[in-house]
């Protein structure tokens, strides 16, 4: 999985499981983690550090924004926001073991020319 995936997976997983009553200590702990590591790497920025915070329903509506904000900052490439995210991801296979994935999505798609992954989507092609 890419870093810039993994990192946004683990952010909607986290904030997904943080929300509901039933979600561990150890998860809810790893997502706090990886919030504050990739706030203190958007210093400066509190509109990056507010986007960090989003509820799960939002997650969807932000992430291109987030992500540009993510690969601009470099926090793709801190080994402390990978560690921590992978955290997060090996939490959620345990409590999830038949899901294997923390995402509701995870593709690799390779040469394709047009691709849609998601929910309620239009294609238009000219």
């Amino acid at each position: 999985m890419e870093p810039i995936t993994l990192i946004l997976t683990a952010l909607a997983a986290g904030a997904t499981a943080a929300a509901k009553d039933t979600a561990g200590t150890a998860v809810k702990d790893a997502y706090e983690g990886l919030k504050t590591l990739i706030k203190n790497q958007f210093a400066g920025d509190p509109f990056a550090q507010g986007m960090v915070d989003a509820k799960p329903e939002e997650i969807q509506e932000i992430e291109r924004f987030l992500k540009d904000k993510i690969i601009k900052a470099g926090v793709d490439k801190n080994d402390d926001v990978l560690k921590k995210a992978e955290e997060i991801r090996e939490i959620m296979k345990k409590e999830n073991p038949e899901g294997g994935s923390t995402g509701k999505y995870e593709v690799n798609v390779q040469g394709s020319r047009q691709f849609q992954v998601g929910d309620n989507n239009v294609q238009h092609n000219a």
